[in-house]
């Protein structure tokens, strides 16, 4: 559904040559997974025999008794609607390989030799095994005609983009994978049966090697490693499993367990298959010509996800990956804007700070720049310009962050000017509609850039990514500036950024204060007349709606190219008891709507640093006609109702 296959890594409790025991607790595992609707099980490296038999691979009776549990494996599999991919040995001509087979509804779909047969270290596996590499055509197996091969590649026919391809174990440890051809050739998952033994460390760098893979292959990679029933003679096994997605983690299993375990993840395929068209360099990769295996598999809905959503996309959720991420993202604004100064010869920058989020931001960023270059943070010239909305909280705190900071602090209110400029077009003052606010916004940023001009230095925008992303900036005004810092962080990373530099900056306690109160405000353009108490009377969330929604909303269709109906689903999911199913809905439709409609103010967008995967600049990531429709978008929303 959606994209979604579900997959489970299996390790089943095992004994070492005992093929009728572990072919019981293989069918078990199968009966469980089943039972929560699971896709694709992989299951360990020869797992049917167990993996450390040894020279019990040359008895007769271990490879009969493995080919008969495998029978009944796929018998036992009849009515599931399951993939499972079980290992064992099986004997072609005078040769032993090391295969992986998958079985489907009691069918025998295929088999895959291990191609790269490990004998270094501890592993004698060439004593036992020959190297598949070559191996194609058919054979007989369980009564049944079964392809093998290398190049074989598992299409279900009834669930869009469900193409898996196998490798074994040490396969992945080779200079070139097999799973990288079995990716170009159009597998969205691989999976690896392996039998990897354990030692100090090796776990960590066995998690890299499999998301890395994932990552370069931009495919899923489900991984099943063999579990501490194998014989300890010479090495321990731990049962490792792991799922991962595109470089990214989705799910690890226990080590070292003594009972038999089952992981399980919902892997995006439609994701892969976007990113990959994405990534030109992707499709020109070499391929080789795959012998593609479909079978019947029918597609369940699943209104449950085995998969985290994250309400906030943009944001890490480990503190260690937060503090990384904000100090990257932190020195790659600074350093964008280091380099505009440095190329203009530029002697200050000007700045209009309004005591929100997003302006003080971009003046910690312009700090931070002025540091750098050894430059005086009096170079640094905030602009402070009450108007009409105004209120105290934010006109106090404005004047309160310069002062801390140490950077030049000039007050130009603009209501003056701006009612000799409601006189001249003849507009009502007291009629407070667009016009009544974008003179406002158009009069500051002529003041700001009017004083760079004077003194021979830079406008800094303030503008967000989200704010881009939803139109919400007046053309021509807020909208302009000579270099827009905050261009590419989205307003819930805004945030997060602000909170970052208040527990790891090094401040002192007033700059603290003050910016723990900022991040208190209400988000607002404050162009609007304050209420009876002076508070801020237009809160830019009530108008447009929840930044943390849009957010979430930018980055599934942007990043992602989801439909609506997906994003929804998604959102659903990420956002269940806190927004309720008719509020996801009501903004998604503003967000299509006003993303579509707002589109000719990215196209004419100033220069500001890429920090994330996604960027709005018309230079950059995204290239949209300004007049695009939005119909095909809002009618799908439509059908939700």
């Amino acid at each position: 559904m959606y994209g979604f296959v579900r997959c489970a890594s299996a390790v089943p409790k095992l004994r070492v040559a005992d093929c009728k025991y572990n072919t019981g607790e293989i069918i078990k595992l199968i009966s469980a997974a089943a039972q929560k609707d699971v896709e694709l099980l992989v299951f360990p490296e020869l797992c049917i025999t167990g993996y450390t038999c040894s020279d019990l691979f040359f008895q007769s009776s271990l490879l009969t008794a493995a080919e008969e549990s495998l029978s009944a494996i796929a018998e036992a599999s009849r009515g599931k609607n399951i993939v499972a991919v079980v290992g064992l040995p099986i004997n072609i001509g005078n040769s032993l390989y090391n295969c992986s087979v998958a079985i489907y509804d009691g069918d025998i779909l295929g088999a895959v030799p291990k191609t790269y047969i490990p004998n270094y270290g501890e592993y004698y596996e060439k004593r036992w095994f020959k190297g598949g590499k070559g191996l194609k055509g058919g054979i007989a197996l369980c009564g049944q005609s079964v392809p093998i091969g290398t190049n074989l590649l598992f299409a279900a026919e009834g669930i869009e983009n469900f193409t898996f391809g196998i490798e074994i174990c040490e396969d992945l440890w080779a200079a070139i994978p097999p799973s990288s051809r079995l990716a170009l050739a159009g597998a969205a998952i691989i999976v690896n049966t392996s039998a990897s033994n354990e030692l100090a460390t090796k776990n960590e760098y066995r998690t890299s090697l499999v998301a890395n893979q994932s990552a370069r292959c931009i495919c899923g990679y489900v991984y099943s490693s063999a579990g501490i029933g194998e014989s300890t003679q010479d090495m321990v096994f731990s049962g490792h499993s792991l799922i991962c997605e595109n470089g990214s983690l989705l799910i690890e299993g226990d080590r070292f367990s003594l009972d038999s375990s089952l992981i399980m993840a919902d892997i995006d395929t439609e994701l892969l298959v976007n990113d990959r068209r994405k990534n030109t360099s992707f499709s020109e990769g070499s391929s080789f010509d795959p012998e593609i295996i479909s079978f019947g598999m029918y597609e369940r809905n699943k209104d449950d996800l085995e998969r985290f959503i994250r309400p906030q996309p943009f944001v890490p959720n480990d503190d260690r990956e937060l503090n990384s991420r904000c100090s990257d993202i932190f020195n790659i604004q600074a350093a964008g804007l280091v380099k505009r100064i440095s190329h203009t010869k530029a002697k200050s920058l000007v700045i209009g700070i309004s005591g929100g989020l997003d302006s003080t931001l971009a003046l910690l960023v312009a700090v931070k720049a002025c540091d750098y270059l050894d430059m005086s943070r009096k170079s640094v010239i905030g602009v402070t310009m009450p108007g009409f909305g105004t209120t105290d909280r934010t006109y106090n705190n404005a004047i309160s962050l310069m002062g801390a900071l140490g950077v030049t602090i000039r007050e130009i209110p603009i209501a003056k000017a701006t009612t000799q400029h409601f006189s001249d077009i003849g507009h009502d003052p007291d009629v407070h509609d667009v016009t009544y606010e974008n003179s406002q916004a158009r009069e500051r940023t002529q003041i700001l850039m009017d004083l760079a001009n004077k003194e021979n230095g830079l406008v800094v925008g303030t503008g967000d990514l989200s704010e881009l992303a939803l139109g919400w900036a007046t053309y021509n005004g807020d909208h302009m500036s000579m270099y827009g810092v905050n261009s590419g962080v989205p307003k819930t990373l805004v945030r997060m950024l602000i909170k970052w530099t208040v527990r790891f900056g090094s401040l002192d306690s007033i700059t603290t204060k003050i910016l723990k109160d900022i991040l208190d405000t209400p988000v607002s353009p404050e162009l609007l007349p304050p209420d009876e108490n002076d508070n801020i009377n237009q809160k830019t969330e009530d108008i447009v709606g929840p930044y943390e929604l849009h957010d979430f909303f930018l980055y599934y269709v942007v990043r992602c190219g989801f439909t609506p109906a997906k994003i929804y689903f998604l959102a659903k999911n990420a956002f269940s008891g806190v927004y309720d199913e008719t509020t996801i809905l009501k903004w998604l439709k503003n967000f299509y709507r006003r993303f579509f409609a707002q589109q000719f103010k990215r196209s004419c967008l100033p220069d500001g640093p890429k920090v994330g995967t996604i960027s709005l600049s018309p230079r950059g990531d995204w290239r949209m006609p300004s007049d695009a429709s939005a119909r095909l978008w809002l009618e799908e929303l439509e059908k939700l109702k």
